[in-house]
């Protein structure tokens, strides 16, 4: 349960997705956290069951939903770094579902993760994995006002651009580890 609770820490990245959450909070002026944390878990949870046959029945293997998601996660990445903008909400009304629950926290590398922890752990540890990073998630979303003032704008930069890094080599281990299947 351990592993599987940082595999999933390590891909959600809530610490790392700090800056994403408080620059959306200044577009939105309020984030759901209740909402989002729900959202995502349930996400999390249907996926874990139903994913590999929801991706069957479109049509997609689970090899091309990875290198997608790599893809998302790049751009992330990106817009961490370079501190640009590549999301736009024309008229956001509150960052709940989108793009926090998704994908943001149940991102495509969230869900490949899942789908990959499946074939190699009890399911109830994963559950119970997914729970106690939800349960995570949530304070960090619901104290992201307080983080932000301990932190000072030149820490959240900081944070940004370092977990930008990690977020960035996740996309590539990810896309690497998937996009050799698709052509075999």
């Amino acid at each position: 349960m351990f592993t599987v609770g940082m595999v999933l820490f390590a891909v959600i990245d809530i610490i790392g997705s700090i800056p994403i959450v408080l620059d959306l909070r200044k577009k939105v002026g309020h984030i759901q956290s209740e909402k989002a944390s729900l959202v995502a878990g349930l996400l999390m949870i249907a996926f874990l069951f139903l994913g590999k046959e929801i991706l069957n029945l479109i049509g997609i293997d689970v090899n091309s939903f990875a290198v997608a998601g790599s893809f998302i996660l790049f751009f992330l990445a990106l817009e961490m770094i370079l501190g640009i903008s590549l999301y736009k909400d024309d008229a956001p009304e509150s960052a709940s579902v989108v793009p926090l629950a998704f994908p943001l926290i149940a991102g495509a590398g969230t869900m490949t993760s899942l789908l990959s922890l499946r074939a190699e752990y009890e399911t109830i540890n994963i559950i119970v994995a997914i729970i106690i990073n939800i349960i995570f998630v949530y304070v960090v979303l619901k104290s992201s006002g307080k983080i932000e003032k301990v932190l000072g704008s030149q820490g959240i930069n900081v944070i940004r651009k370092i977990f930008g890094v990690i977020l960035l080599a996740i996309a590539v281990k990810l896309f690497a580890a998937n996009i050799q299947s698709l052509f075999s």
